[in-house]
């Protein structure tokens, strides 16, 4: 399919914004204090750990909590690795206790909610409120899926609770108990291999009773953690956030061990008290082009370039364009463990018990062309909702609904019952409210246009397109999902029928599809854990209740000031390993005007 006017038209824009953004305008440096400035590119809806439903509010929320568990900055093949936990944990034969040391002398940040004003100690028990608050009923955090059915007695007491005016958090639940006040007890209902996966996740992150307590249904604008950094005042509004160097913080150190890509960091930095950088700024900043202007000014320090067509420009076959190298930029490109996509709602009364005009559409969707016109053919056109560097993915498999073909679309379409789309409704797309999301809909609007059927988009700011999946109130929607840890589980887990409508708010019940994930979900990696994964891929492939468009490559640019910079989809609150050379950006925003 042909590129369409309209994105070479904002692409030439773009380029003239920004040849006059660097003639007119002069960037302020940064004097004194080390600052990092960074880019979010959504609306962030609150600062409470378990509604860190998205990647962008995870982001944010990591820089103030912490959780047990962490993935280690500079292994690869990643490694878990011990946080708030003292050291990894003892695990009972029977895989179902495990038993977590809690690291002492941690405080929490200071805040009014506390005695005197003064955080207080870090304790087991607050873990123990923590995993609670996951399963409160009044909450309904969209993280339950992390605990669900997993933890001996949380689901009881959660439904419990689910008749009383409050909740009801001294109630004793077996599975979860401070033994004293630095040991943690979880006891699993069955072996879940995942466990301290999901103790990594920003759901699972501490919390103090106190702060829920004193703020009440504003603390979701009061984050009072343990991490590095404080964020004084949070507003929904907020085009800024400002973190500051949280002066309680813990000892913690950069690491002393790397991979081999890695090890150049250790020669200065090993074992150096963290954090490096006394404050974080971070520009909401939904739309690509404005984003883009900032980097070149040297506004801010690093920039994900994966998702947007013009942003993927920059990286050219061997290396940046000669103007970025000029400006000593430099290039992070990592395969990332994602998947996007173009979401059914299968309960809907257009989509349910119609398989064929779901696999019709599917049909329709030109990948390729997709992949052509939006990453230059850098991402991996999807096959499966498995990413690459997964056991479960298979590089050979070939989605039979994901082949181009027009003539076997409109055939299904006419054996659907809507021939060339005759008696079918227009079907509307709810898609998040920036030009790329657009464009992208705008793709898929003319994919279907060829077989007769109408696509209306439907623009929202993006937590409200999570709260529309989550009401089930959409017919189609986009959404790419990053994965949470390195097991292909992460993935299936979206199209497990329990915990619908969260993962990706497709509503699929399957039976066959729920009793595998059952099965497989309990299981250590192994080759019977790899073929029920496979399994499951076909089943959700065959019944298609989404598209899969792409497995982004991660691509991002950072300046030369910016040290220590490295990436993955399982790492949260990394800023803390970051550096800035304050003598070398302020030499390089100069040469810049």
């Amino acid at each position: 399919m042909k590129r369409s006017s309209l994105l070479i038209s904002s692409v030439v824009l773009a380029l003239i914004i920004v040849f006059f953004y660097q003639r007119n305008n002069k960037p302020t440096a940064v004097v004194g204090e080390k600052v990092l400035a960074m880019a979010n590119e959504s609306v962030i809806k609150g600062m409470d750990p378990v509604r860190a439903e998205d990647a962008y509010m995870a982001r944010e929320v990591s820089k103030v909590y912490e959780g047990l568990m962490e993935f280690h900055y500079l292994k690869r093949p990643f490694e878990l690795s011990p946080n708030l936990a003292a050291e990894m944990p003892t695990v009972s034969e029977d895989q179902l206790v495990y038993t977590f040391k809690i690291r002492e002398g941690v405080v929490f940040q200071d805040d009014a909610c506390f005695k005197d004003k003064k955080g207080r100690e870090l304790t087991a028990a607050d873990f123990v409120y923590a995993l609670k608050r996951i399963a409160d009923p009044k909450i309904q955090s969209s993280g339950f899926w992390l605990v669900d059915g997993r933890i001996k007695g949380l689901n009881e007491w959660r439904e419990h609770n689910e008749t009383t005016d409050t909740v009801d958090y001294d109630q004793e639940i077996e599975g979860l108990k401070a033994l004293d006040k630095y040991t943690l007890q979880i006891t699993l209902t069955a072996p879940y291999p995942q466990i301290l996966y999901a103790l990594t996740m920003p759901q699972s992150f501490v919390v103090a009773h106190e702060a829920v307590s004193y703020y009440g249904a504003d603390f979701m604008n009061h984050p009072v953690g343990t991490g590095p950094y404080v964020l004084k005042n949070f507003s929904m509004q907020d085009s800024t956030l400002v973190y500051h160097k949280n002066p309680t913080f813990r000892d913690k150190f950069f690491p002393t061990e790397a991979s081999d890509e890695y090890q150049y960091m250790l020669d200065e930095y090993a074992g150096k008290k963290l954090p490096f950088v006394d404050k974080i700024v971070v520009s909401i900043l939904p739309e690509v082009h404005p984003r883009w202007l900032q980097f070149q000014g040297g506004q801010i320090d690093t920039i994900e370039v994966s998702k947007t067509k013009l942003a993927t420009e920059v990286f050219v076959e061997g290396g940046l364009p000669a103007e970025l190298q000029k400006q000593e930029v430099q290039l992070f490109a990592s395969p990332s463990v994602e998947t996007s996509y173009i979401v059914f709602n299968v309960e809907h009364p257009v989509f349910k018990d119609n398989l064929k005009l779901r696999q019709a559409i599917s049909l329709a969707f030109d990948a390729v062309g997709y992949n052509e016109l939006f990453f230059n053919s850098k991402a991996i056109a999807a096959q499966s909702t498995i990413p690459p560097g997964l056991a479960g993915y298979k590089a050979d498999y070939k989605n039979p609904y994901l082949t181009y073909n027009l003539p076997k679309a409109k055939q299904y379409l006419a054996e659907a019952g809507y021939p060339e789309g005759k008696g079918l409704p227009i079907i509307t797309m709810d898609i998040a409210s920036t030009t790329d999301h657009k464009q992208k809909g705008e793709f898929f609007q003319r994919c279907m246009a060829q077989i007769g059927i109408r696509v209306q988009l439907v623009e929202n700011l993006f937590p409200v397109l999570l709260n529309k999946r989550l009401q089930k109130s959409t017919m189609l929607h986009t959404l790419t999902w990053s994965g949470d840890y390195p097991d292909a589980e992460n993935f299936l887990q979206l199209f497990y029928g329990p915990i619908q409508p969260s993962g990706l708010g497709s509503n699929i019940h399957h039976n066959v599809f729920d009793a595998l994930y059952k099965k497989a979900s309990i299981l250590q990696d192994s080759s019977v854990r790899t073929e029920l994964y496979e399994q499951m891929n076909q089943i959700v492939a065959e019944y298609v209740p989404a598209i899969y468009t792409t497995h982004p490559l991660h691509v991002s640019l950072q300046h030369s000031w910016l040290k220590n910079y490295c990436w993955s989809s399982f790492h949260y609150g990394t800023e803390l390993y970051w550096d800035i050379d304050v003598d070398k950006k302020q030499d390089m925003i100069t040469s810049f005007k």
